[in-house]
């Protein structure tokens, strides 16, 4: 008997789209559109997102997942570091889609078991026309890789590097996501939160959905008495 299909929005979170990426490098939504829909050649370029934590890695894996499957198109997503001790096993479950999304690519660096294991799949999927996409904190001969063919594959890879955002994006990013919560942020608000939160695009999400949870609890609107009373004086990134 089948599985049902888990919806689009509970597989991959709603504010993790494409279109809802604040300041990506220019022509990156665009590749990465095409790459979902079947419009990249698969067979001789793959794709690798190079930037620190919380730069949006992670939301540009599963945006170009979820833009997969909108397209009719199968997907996977998969963080590497769940699949420690059982890489090989873990990689090869995943061929048969058409887009790879592999996360935290660093993770394997040094283990020549899971170099080899990611490079077979590597190779296997390329061949199969599969489009692959890595996402690390630097660039492969950064990451510690000790095999070379691996990092020679992965250093062809199409490259998008991403930045920590600047005050601007971090404030476009906290006013379009609490927009589609149904969230008003007068500008007192979003300037007190700008002053305390991080810049991981992640941490930003979780505390609109702290802030969305208690302003529906105490029915009221979220305001500088609001939020700290909510987030204390402190720092909102570490709450």
């Amino acid at each position: 008997m089948s599985v049902p299909q888990l919806p689009l929005a509970l597989r991959y979170p709603p504010d993790q789209r494409l279109d809802t990426f604040v300041h990506a490098p220019e022509g990156a939504i665009e590749l990465l559109r095409a790459l979902a829909e079947g419009r990249v050649d698969a067979r001789s370029d793959s794709t690798y997102l190079a930037g620190p934590n919380g730069v949006g890695k992670t939301h540009l894996l599963l945006a170009t997942c979820a833009a997969t499957e909108a397209a009719g198109r199968r997907a996977a997503y998969l963080p590497l570091a769940a699949a420690a001790g059982r890489m090989r096993d873990a990689l090869e479950s995943l061929e048969g889609n058409d887009v790879i999304a592999l996360d935290g690519l660093d993770v394997i660096a040094g283990s020549r078991e899971d170099e080899v294991a990611l490079f077979d799949v590597h190779n296997r999927a390329r061949a199969a026309g599969v489009a692959l996409m890595y996402a690390a904190r630097d660039i492969p001969d950064a990451i510690g890789l000790g095999l070379p063919d691996l990092r020679s594959r992965l250093g062809q890879c199409t490259r998008i590097t991403l930045s920590p955002l600047d005050e601007d994006g971090r404030r476009d990013v906290l006013r379009q996501r609490a927009q589609r919560r149904g969230l008003v942020l007068e500008d007192a608000a979003l300037d007190w939160l700008l002053r305390r939160v991080g810049r991981d695009l992640g941490g930003l999400t979780a505390l609109l959905d702290r802030l969305d949870r208690a302003s529906l609890a105490a029915q009221r609107r979220i305001t500088v008495p609001f939020l700290r009373q909510t987030l204390g004086s402190g720092e909102a990134a570490s709450s």
